[in-house]
């Protein structure tokens, strides 16, 4: 079985807790107008690495002495377009003592999504918007599967993260900010919302795959804004909110 991995990050910080060894899954069935990594769509388009999950795991271990209080993390593009060699290589990951976090869209919701699933400590989840009419203008799919995969973390209690992207004039408005919090107060398996504002730093990745950038001329989010979203989670759930 092979892994094709747009990416290694040696020392990521932001993608789960602790220090932690990410690999970037190539491919991605979504088309976020946000989205950072364009570069991880194509499925097909060459990669840095082409791995088996013990070469992968390989890697991890070279770095074992400063991970082991953070861990490894998946990510992509979208991670469970390869969903059986996540299983596989988070398996190994986790027989080795390191703690596994997965970060998806949940767009891919099939059986061997579930595997993966279970071989993960941590689920972040990135839910887009709960607006069903917002989410296939956002993304390019609709939410269908992003919202039963949510239900499914809830069904098995996986610890989940919940990470939302504002977009200034897209979804940063009191009232849809308020229904996303609305929306995840229902579910006890989520632990940590993080609110993240949107920047433009992949916008070159756009110009250098002579693509046309989405939101040209959006500018990021103001800390205000961002404090304002930050005050209506946290005056509507209980867990924590960043």
């Amino acid at each position: 079985m092979i892994g094709r991995i747009h990416s290694i990050e040696s020392f990521g910080t932001v993608d789960g807790p602790g220090l932690r060894f990410i690999a970037f899954l190539q491919g991605c069935p979504m088309r976020c107008q946000y989205c950072h990594n364009p570069d991880t769509w194509d499925s097909q388009r060459k990669c840095q690495y082409e791995l088996t999950p013990e070469e992968l795991l390989a890697e991890v271990k070279r770095y074992k002495n400063f991970i082991k209080s953070g861990g490894v993390t998946c990510t992509g593009g979208e991670p469970l377009m390869q969903a059986p060699f996540v299983e596989a290589f988070f398996r190994l990951c986790r027989q080795a003592g390191f703690h596994t976090a997965l970060d998806t869209s949940g767009v891919v919701f099939t059986d061997a999504a579930k595997r993966a699933v279970q071989e993960a400590d941590l689920v972040m989840l990135d839910v887009k918007t709960t607006d069903d009419e917002l989410h296939p203008i956002l993304t390019g799919v609709n939410r269908k599967n992003n919202a039963a995969f949510m239900d499914y973390l809830q069904e098995i209690g996986k610890t989940t993260w919940v990470r939302h992207v504002i977009v200034p004039g897209v979804n940063d408005d009191d009232a849809h900010l308020q229904q996303v919090a609305d929306y995840v107060k229902q579910f006890s398996v989520v632990e940590r919302v993080e609110l993240l504002p949107y920047h433009i730093m992949g916008t070159y990745k756009y110009e250098e795959l002579g693509i046309k950038y989405p939101l040209e001329g959006v500018a990021p989010l103001s800390q205000e804004r961002l404090q304002r979203a930050r005050e209506i989670f946290r005056n509507t759930l209980s867990c924590e909110v960043v």
